[in-house]
């Protein structure tokens, strides 16, 4: 996998507004919010480009650590309540734009289904 932006977000070298971080898991706010509440939630590890990359074996403990990191971020935002949507990309057909595996936590109004 290439460098991204995400890898640099990760080592600080881009500023992003961060709202949770721990050893494994970086979050912060998307610069294109698709809705009120719009937080990229990534794993720290550069070597996963997309759920295709995932193995029961390897990743379960990151996994939980990412869903996790999302029921707390909303929570801290207000919206673990009223509910949220979690979205992973994974190809360019599905609009994933950075090969880095990351989940979108959406929130702040009332969502519409289907989302595509």
């Amino acid at each position: 996998m290439g460098e991204t932006i995400f890898a640099k977000i990760i080592r600080k070298e881009i500023p992003a507004d961060i709202v949770y971080e721990t050893e494994s898991v970086l979050a912060f706010k998307d610069i294109l919010p698709q809705a009120p509440i719009h937080v990229l939630i990534i794993p720290k590890v550069t070597d996963i480009e997309s759920v295709k990359d995932l193995s029961k074996e390897k990743h379960s403990k990151l996994i939980g650590e990412l869903y996790e990191a999302a029921n707390t971020i909303a929570k801290q935002l207000g919206i673990f309540e009223s509910g949220f949507r979690i979205v992973v990309n994974s190809g360019p057909d599905s609009g994933q734009e950075v090969p880095h595996l990351h989940f979108h936590l959406l929130g702040g109004r009332k969502m519409n289904w289907p989302p595509g």
